[in-house]
């Protein structure tokens, strides 16, 4: 009798654990089924990717160039000396500016005026014995005439009397270099400028044959500027010239200074030096600036940057559409008429701005895929919109009951 009733309740444990299962089966099986079919209903295909474009005219680009250049002053000058003497006087201040003409020093003057004074009356002298000879000759003249005096006499009359003309120009240009030495004795600033140090002082002995000079002007507005462009960069551009839509322009400098700020003027290319540099194998290039302010030194390091030449036949690609491969090829994607994602090579050697400048690969309307490039592979069909163009987005269907069970929820 126990053992009875000890089957029975293990009976009836059993089927009270087993209807939780099956129930518990029931649900999972349901759930399964669900959730697989949501699978299958999520993963559809990838679709058509949206892209956006731009489309690309040729326009006249300036192809410019960035080189490095020195400074150069418009004017230099050397003050130095004429004749020889002891310095006695300065006339200027150490760094200031001078003036065409302005005395800068004054060298002792007595020797050379002795020697104007000298000079002088040599001159005096001659024109004496001019005079008496002119006289003579003219008297020798009606004798020779009357046969009163020999012919001989008068020709030697007349000879002396021009040997004393010509005796007066003599020492008339000897005093007239005697005038000029004197005047050289007070130095004069040879071009308008700015002034250096003096290598001289009071009481130096100067002359005309030293290799020192007594001071140094520069003019320094305008400035100079010397850039060296490489023989073979410009030999290209000459080349390039009138093909392809290039064409020359009047070059416009501007200026980075050595602490990497912009020069506010800007300058132009006076010329190129027919000569090449056989060390460098440079060409010099002249630029000239205004500098009003003296912010530019002679010997200052600088980058110029300017345009030798237009492209009228360029295209402006924005950076987000052009790529590179594994070669360092420049690529871009451009939609076909199939609305297809067409991988083209192009020749994009430098940038202006956001944009990269394309002087090949390109033709008149291509439309460029500049957004959603991650998505696209080459020759891929795509649905191309405008760059930037704004997306309308949709709330997911089916999320209408949620949002108001969840309202509910959250106002219960």
């Amino acid at each position: 009798m126990p053992n009875l009733i000890a089957k029975r309740f293990s009976a009836r444990r059993s089927a009270v654990l087993l209807v939780p299962a099956l129930a518990l089966a029931a649900c999972s099986g349901g759930g399964g089924d669900k959730a697989q079919g949501k699978g299958k209903g999520g993963q559809p295909g990838q679709g058509t990717p949206t892209v956006g474009y731009v489309v690309v005219q040729p326009t006249s680009v300036a192809m410019t160039t960035e080189l490095s250049g020195r400074t150069t002053a418009f004017e230099s000058s050397d003050v130095r000396p004429q004749v020889t003497g002891i310095i006695r006087r300065r006339y200027f201040t150490e760094g200031t500016l001078v003036k065409k003409g302005q005395p800068l020093y004054e060298i002792d003057q007595r020797l050379y005026r002795a020697a104007a004074n000298e000079a002088q009356a040599n001159l005096q002298s001659a024109q004496a014995n001019q005079q008496a000879q002119k006289v003579l000759a003219d008297r020798y003249k009606p004798l020779a005439e009357m046969e009163a005096i020999s012919k001989q006499d008068y020709t030697n009359a007349v000879a002396t009397s021009r040997q004393a003309t010509a005796s007066v120009a003599q020492t008339r240009a000897a005093l007239e270099t005697a005038r000029i030495n004197l005047k050289f004795t007070t130095v004069p600033a040879p071009i308008t400028g700015r002034i250096g140090r003096s290598l001289f002082t009071v009481g130096a002995l100067v002359s005309a044959t030293q290799t020192d000079p007594l001071a140094q002007i520069q003019r320094l507005d305008p400035m100079f500027v010397d850039i060296q462009q490489s023989s073979g960069d410009l030999l290209a551009l000459r080349r390039s010239l009138g093909q392809n839509g290039i064409v020359a322009t009047r070059a416009e400098v501007r200026l980075t200074l050595e602490d990497g700020s912009e020069y506010g003027a800007t300058g132009s290319v006076e010329f190129a030096e027919a000569l090449v540099n056989t060390e460098t194998g440079t060409v010099t290039l002249r630029a000239r600036f205004p500098n009003p302010q003296g912010l530019l030194l002679p010997g200052m390091f600088v980058q110029a940057k300017f345009a030798q030449s237009i492209n009228q036949r360029a295209f402006l690609v924005p950076q987000a559409g052009v790529s590179r491969d594994a070669k360092g090829n420049a690529t871009v994607y451009v939609v076909d008429a199939n609305n297809k994602a067409v991988q083209k090579k192009i020749k994009a050697d430098r940038t202006q701005g956001a944009f990269w400048v394309v002087t090949e690969g390109l033709n008149s309307g291509d439309r460029i895929v500049t957004q959603g490039l991650s998505k696209i592979a080459p020759n891929q069909s795509v649905k191309p919109v405008p760059e930037n163009t704004a997306q309308k987005i949709e709330a997911p269907k089916g999320d209408s009951s949620g949002g108001d069970q969840a309202s509910q929820k959250k106002a219960g």
